[in-house]
């Protein structure tokens, strides 16, 4: 008679995890929507873009066709560097909307930003390393680059983005930072947009310091007032400026589909990482990309996404300037999905259960700082929530900062 030995119980490992594993922390904003995925609760938090922006009818019409035309390859792995008709389309594109001169050799597929970012991050800086960036500055940066071990030294900002001064002041503490992170349109998370005199000087300073910028855009194609500021790209003269874009924004962010154009040298080594990673991205996500720029979708998707994120742009400033005490401080930004509050002396993170209690939430600014040392500012997304909930949501936040700060 065979005996069968009872299953043993699963032991914890944590004593087998790596040093670095010991270190990692998790997402503020991930955790977050864990946090408030119920249906009583107004989220300001996640940076969602809205469905009602998502193309759904040119996606169906370019689905079925490419499927028809190109369904066996569209099925199959692809090349590391992304869909060479895709890449062909976008250095056209990038050329006619941005005045950036990229050959198709010159730009690689991702999955997503966020593997752009820890791939920069991997074969330009090692362990203990640091980089510069804006503060605050995008939390899934921070965590890109704190799971390989890379430090952040973070520069202040104003209304104008970067404050020059104070980032010759940090490279003179902190003289050979392996690059400089940036978002200079509307930027995450304040919805700050950096001013042309502003680029011109940080690519100056790039210059004298011989410095990689890395300039992330995901938000660029979502002005909705002001003049259009050329991309760091477009001025670089020296090939300083690494750029990162993305379909999240304008396409859809199930897609997972993000790019980055380079040098090919770095091209390369980006995709020599991309192949330890995840060998290639979404052949799927890619032809359906490519037909969305081809076709002209993309062109005609972006500004019904503008109009709808104006909207509701305007629609969370009027309910702060009807509800907000007046000492409470906010941008105004002229694009993206982000708007930064700020209420001197109060303390975001302890605020944040009372917001939970009101059945309202924010990120706190703190999660966009390397070192978590600004505890009187928040990020609210404007782009996702429903107009009403906009402003009942405004509402409830406008009682918390009332009562408890």
């Amino acid at each position: 008679m065979v005996k069968f030995r009872p299953m043993a119980m699963n032991k914890p490992l944590n004593k087998k995890f790596s040093d670095l594993a010991e270190t990692m922390k998790p997402s503020a904003i991930r955790m977050l929507l864990r946090v408030t995925d119920t249906p009583d609760i107004i989220s300001f938090g996640g940076g969602l873009p809205n469905p009602d922006s998502f193309p759904l009818d040119e996606v169906r019409e370019i689905f079925e066709e490419q499927l028809k035309i190109n369904g066996k390859r569209m099925l199959q792995y692809g090349a590391t560097e992304g869909l060479k008709t895709l890449n062909i389309a976008l250095a056209k594109r990038m050329k006619e909307k941005e005045n950036i001169n990229c050959s198709p050799d010159e730009i690689i597929q991702t999955t997503g930003s966020q593997e752009a970012l820890y791939m920069l991050g991997k074969i330009f800086a090692n362990p203990g390393e640091y980089v510069i960036s804006e503060a605050p500055t995008y939390t899934g940066t921070i965590t890109a680059l704190r799971a390989s071990n890379i430090r952040m030294i973070g520069v202040p900002m104003d209304h104008d983005g970067m404050i020059m001064e104070k980032l010759r002041e940090t490279l003179k503490k902190y003289p050979n930072p392996r690059f400089i992170y940036v978002i200079p349109n509307f930027q995450n998370p304040t919805g700050i947009t950096m001013s042309y005199e502003r680029r011109k000087e940080l690519l100056e300073i790039a210059s004298e310091n011989d410095l990689i910028i890395l300039e992330d855009d995901p938000y660029g194609n979502l002005r909705f007032s002001g003049e259009h500021i050329p991309s760091l790209k477009s001025m670089d003269k020296e090939g300083n400026v690494v750029y990162l874009g993305t379909f999240s924004k304008v396409l859809a962010p199930g897609f997972r589909l993000g790019y980055v154009i380079a040098s090919k040298d770095v091209i390369e080594k980006l995709n020599l990482a991309k192949q330890a990673l995840d060998l290639a991205s979404s052949t799927i996500s890619e032809y359906i990309a490519e037909g969305y720029v081809t076709k002209g979708y993309m062109e005609r998707q972006i500004p019904k996404i503008v109009s709808l994120y104006r909207h509701k742009r305007d629609l969370m400033i009027e309910s702060f300037e009807k509800y907000f005490p007046e000492d409470v401080e906010f941008t105004r930004p002229n694009g993206g999905m982000f708007i930064w509050v700020t209420k001197k002396g109060a303390n975001t993170d302890k605020l944040f259960t009372k917001a939970m209690e009101m059945k309202v939430a924010y990120v706190i600014g703190s999660a966009f700082y390397p070192d978590e040392d600004n505890h009187e500012s928040m990020r609210l997304n404007f782009t996702y929530s429903s107009d009403e909930n906009i402003i009942e949501g405004v509402k409830r936040l406008s009682e918390v900062l009332k009562r408890y700060s």
